[in-house]
């Protein structure tokens, strides 16, 4: 019986550790998706600017500054962007991207040259697809650390471009939609064709006066796409980012409703084998003064002695 309520106390114990570190990881996935949340948000300002300078410029410019779409029936090598985890318990947020992701890529018809996996778990799953060469990058761990990864996403994609390696680039991720709720996203991001040009050259300015382009649109216009892709990529990591510690929150929600159930029931089996050993104790008391009594009854009518100090005190106890 012993050996059983110390196994149960051991189990208890490492439970209640156990319980501690869940509500760590939830106290940190709730301060980060603070954060995230006003990252996205403070974007929409900033993708709107850009979006209304780009339409000046090219207004400007006369649409000439974008190449027109190539026929659908052309065959232009490809680069993908896929935005996962480097760490687990997140329930199946890497695999909804990654399917998504295969799934889209085989139906290009041109080739996969490149992807470029954000997390280690997400480039796992990439190289398992066996699609394409995978590149790994680290997931940041701040919104301050976004900047670094998205200058280096384009500075890769920009020397594909330049090596004639890729073509058209897509990014795909998750995109939080409420609370621990996402679902996964797919944009394609190069190249910047006629139809996009046309849609932001159209786009209403919001005064009646309308802006001058200093020194003309030429220069402006590269800017802005720079600036441009830079938002659309900043964009896709923190939504995916935020996606990530919404589902970890609800994963050590889960967690601890789980922990805190298996505790409940381990306590509960711990109460009872205490009971049932203090209740075997107590038989075992009630039994020895019984049989000393019944002893002693049967000693005080074969003689008038009275019992024996040490008897007397082994009775009472």
């Amino acid at each position: 019986m012993s050996g059983n309520t110390q196994s149960l106390s051991r189990k208890i114990s490492g439970a209640g550790d156990l319980e501690g570190i869940v509500r760590a990881m939830k106290a940190l996935a709730a301060s980060s998706i603070g954060q995230y949340e006003k990252a996205v948000q403070s974007l929409d300002g900033y993708y709107r600017t850009v979006e209304l300078a780009l339409s000046v410029c090219l207004r400007r410019a006369g649409h000439a500054e974008v190449p027109p779409e190539k026929s659908s029936k052309a065959v232009s090598p490809a680069g993908a962007i896929v935005f996962g985890s480097d760490q687990g318990l997140v329930g199946r947020f890497n695999e909804v991207v990654a399917e998504m992701a295969v799934a889209a890529l085989k139906e290009l018809p041109g080739q996969v040259k490149t992807i470029w996996a954000v997390g280690d778990r997400m480039h796992a799953l990439m190289l398992d697809a066996a699609i394409a060469p995978v590149i790994l990058l680290s997931v940041p761990t701040s919104v301050n650390a976004i900047t670094p990864l998205v200058g280096q996403l384009l500075i890769e994609i920009g020397a594909a471009q330049e090596r004639r390696e890729i073509v058209e680039v897509y990014v795909f991720h998750n995109h939080p939609k409420s609370e621990a709720v996402y679902e996964p996203l797919k944009r394609r991001l190069l190249p910047l064709n006629r139809a996009w040009q046309s849609k932001v050259a159209s786009l209403p300015w919001p005064t009646k006066n309308l802006p001058e382009v200093i020194e003309g649109p030429e220069p402006a216009i590269e800017a802005f796409i720079r600036g441009y892709l830079f938002v659309l990529l900043f964009q896709a990591c923190a939504e995916s980012l935020n996606s990530e510690n919404a589902s970890r929150l609800a994963a050590m929600q889960r967690a601890e409703k789980n922990i805190k159930n298996i505790l409940e029931d381990l306590n509960r089996d711990f109460h009872r084998l205490r009971q049932e050993s203090i209740d075997e104790e107590l038989f075992d008391v009630v039994s020895g003064f019984e049989a000393l009594t019944a002893s002693g009854s049967r000693g005080s009518r074969g003689s008038a002695a009275k019992p024996k100090p040490a008897l007397a005190a082994r009775i009472a106890v």
